[in-house]
């Protein structure tokens, strides 16, 4: 260390020697107190940034804190419902989280082989498919949430197929009449089939993102309100009770115009819903170039969507967001790592009280929207990728699960404090950073009050922990893995038991770690 001797008192060896004898006694002095203050149980400890003390008192009161994060998943177009890698997964992300709905596209697509118009002009269904299709979701314990879309090629007013790679048409219909006819025969086909009892449980979504390519009447806003009322009227002509609703917006767009529309008109809704995705444009979201962060863009869009519904003529009406995800492109370093524990977590947290339900987009990655799946890890939507390998996301939903039904609170952004039935105590911890962003480890402590706890247990996900896409880098990033290399990304995917330590032990996490912890 360079030190400047400019300003010294020339005074000799002896005044020299004395000041540094004093310096070295402060700087002593110094030492010992950053010592003391850093032990632990000292209370006059100071924290840094990246340490935390979460006071948890037991006896404090709580509000419901419904899993709204985890009743609904969105996945692939419908025909991928038929396939056994898609029906595992489904049965996988099930068991982690007892999700209720699944949501997807294409319900109508050609390849589902609905609509036939005949060469005689009379139309002819043939739901054969969509019942393969529900039947399966069924005997999973899963419910559909129906999304009407997309239109048969020889329905549609303007056939130009959409870029994705199974190639829907995001047309309204050439003959309104025949697609209320559709809508009709294919609402009283579900009622014939499993009954009104358990089709009124359902949801039935009109279309999907019409503020954007999903949509090419023109203009937009005014020839979709025309076809959702034409729809939602079609459905509950069948059945009164049956619960309807859209816009089914990207970037939580148009749900105030929706519902003064169908205020105005008369058109039935019982939920409004729409999107969000944590990399949205500001601009397209809240008409302003202000940048907000991915770790807080879902939040403040579906705050906006809670304000605008309270606001309106119909406040109590339930809001369904029913996409959601940190990325709507495809990047390995979020949807795939360990970002996404923290994410999820943060997002959680922000969203609570604001949503009926959420659905995360989308639960596996048997899906084809760019085509088919080259390689197991390209920054897919779903929860598991290809041939069944839990990513991250998955392991954070798992542990999420384990937290409780109320919701107590704290002073911290890293954290969410529950209670469940029993009176456990379960907390979620997170270490949030960006892709690609060096951030440094935290430290969390824990004070409680009003227990007599002694232990807490622990589970993590971070890069090192639960997450297999480390280990597909260290094979080499194989396209067609072996057999025996799946089974070691599975293996690799998988979180270590609970571990237990003392109550004062403090909880170290890595950047982009979660932590669930329970107090016993």
């Amino acid at each position: 260390m360079h030190r400047c001797c400019h300003g010294l008192v020339k005074s000799g060896v002896r005044s020299q020697k004395s000041e540094w004898v004093a310096r070295a006694a402060i700087l002593a002095l110094v030492a010992a107190i950053a010592v003391f203050l850093q032990s632990p149980g000292t209370s006059l400890r100071a924290q840094s940034a990246n340490e935390q003390t979460i006071t948890v008192d037991t006896k404090a009161a709580a509000t419901d804190f419904p899993h709204v994060w985890e009743q609904m998943f969105g996945s692939g177009r419908a025909i991928l419902a038929l396939r056994d890698s898609y029906r595992n997964d489904l049965r996988s992300v099930q068991g982690i989280t007892g999700f209720h709905f699944i949501r997807f596209h294409g319900i109508f697509d050609d390849e589902v082989g609905v609509y036939d118009p005949g060469n005689d002009g009379k139309p002819r269904y043939n739901f054969s498919y969509v019942d393969q299709i529900y039947d399966g979701l069924l005997a999973n314990g899963i419910q559909p949430f129906v999304e009407i879309s997309f239109m048969p090629k020889l329905l549609a007013a303007n056939p130009v197929p959409h870029p994705f790679w199974y190639k829907p048409y995001p047309s309204p219909p050439k003959d309104p009449n025949q697609w209320a006819d559709l809508i009709s025969a294919f609402t009283r086909h579900l009622i014939d089939r499993y009954g009104a009892e358990e089709t009124e449980k359902w949801y039935f979504e009109v279309w999907n993102e019409p503020n954007i390519d999903f949509w090419n009447g023109e203009p937009k806003k005014d020839t979709y309100f025309a076809f959702y009322k034409l729809t939602a009227n079609a459905i509950r002509k069948v059945d009164p009770r049956l619960k309807v609703g859209g816009p089914a917006t990207a970037q939580a767009a148009w749900v105030k115009d929706f519902i003064e529309y169908c205020m105005r008109s008369g058109a039935p809704f019982d939920f409004v819903s729409t999107h969000i995705y944590g990399n949205e444009d500001p601009v397209n979201v809240f008409g302003t170039a202000t940048p907000i962060p991915r770790k807080d863009m879902v939040a403040r869009a579906v705050r906006k969507v809670h304000d605008e519904v309270a606001a309106s003529a119909a406040p109590k009406t339930p809001i369904l967001i029913s996409e959601y995800n940190a990325t709507y492109s495809t990047q390995t370093e979020v949807t795939d790592s360990a970002f996404m524990g923290p994410w999820l977590a943060n997002n959680i947290a922000e969203c609570d009280g604001l949503t009926s339900m959420m659905s995360y987009w989308a639960f596996s990655d048997v899906f084809e929207e760019q085509g088919v799946v080259r390689k197991p890890f390209y920054g897919g939507y779903g929860l598991v990728a290809e041939r069944g390998i839990p990513k991250p996301a998955y392991r954070a939903f798992e542990l999420l699960h384990d937290l409780g039904d109320k919701r107590m609170a704290n002073a911290s952004n890293d954290a969410l404090v529950t209670k469940r039935r029993s009176g456990t105590i379960v907390l979620a911890l997170w270490n949030y950073a960006e892709p690609g962003e060096r951030g440094a480890q935290k430290v969390f402590r824990l004070d409680l009050k009003g227990s007599v706890a002694k232990s807490y247990e622990i589970q993590v996900v971070d890069p090192a922990h639960g997450s297999a896409v480390r280990a597909w880098t260290a094979m080499g990033e194989p396209a067609s893995p072996t057999q025996a290399q799946i089974s070691d990304l599975i293996k690799a995917s998988q979180i270590a038991p609970p571990a237990r330590h003392a109550i004062g032990d403090p909880i170290r996490l890595d950047p982009q770690g979660l932590a669930v912890i329970t107090i016993r």
